[in-house]
Parts: C-alpha cells; structure tokens; sequence
C-alpha cells in the first residue's frame, strides 16, 4: 500500500487502521470494527496464520 492512498473501514467509512481476513472474509477496518487481535497488534506488525491474516497499517504523521 503506497503512504498517500487511505484505506476507509468497509463498515463506516472511517479511516482504516489496518486489514483482518478471516477463513473468506477480509475487510479494512477503523478501531471501532477491528477485532481484538487487529488491535493488539503495534503499528507496522503483521500476523498470519493457518485461518487468519492481520495486519496493522503503520501510523503516520496526519
């Protein structure tokens, strides 16, 4: 994902602070519709795993 593109959360259209993928579903998320595990992550961290992929957008200046 290049810096100047802002991802919006797929349920609100909040700014997106990172991108959760479940078995078939994956979607963008703002902190009010990140799960758990999204939200324990630092920014910049990655997890994946045999079910899941999680990934928390680094913070950036604005």
């Amino acid at each position: 994902m290049e810096e100047t593109e802002k991802k919006k959360c797929e349920h609100c259209g909040n700014s997106a602070i990172g991108y959760q993928g479940f078995g078939c579903c994956a979607e963008y998320v703002c902190k009010d519709h990140a799960d758990t595990m999204l939200l324990g992550l630092k920014p910049g961290e990655k997890v994946i795993a045999a079910e899941y992929y999680l990934e928390r957008f680094p913070e950036t200046g604005s």
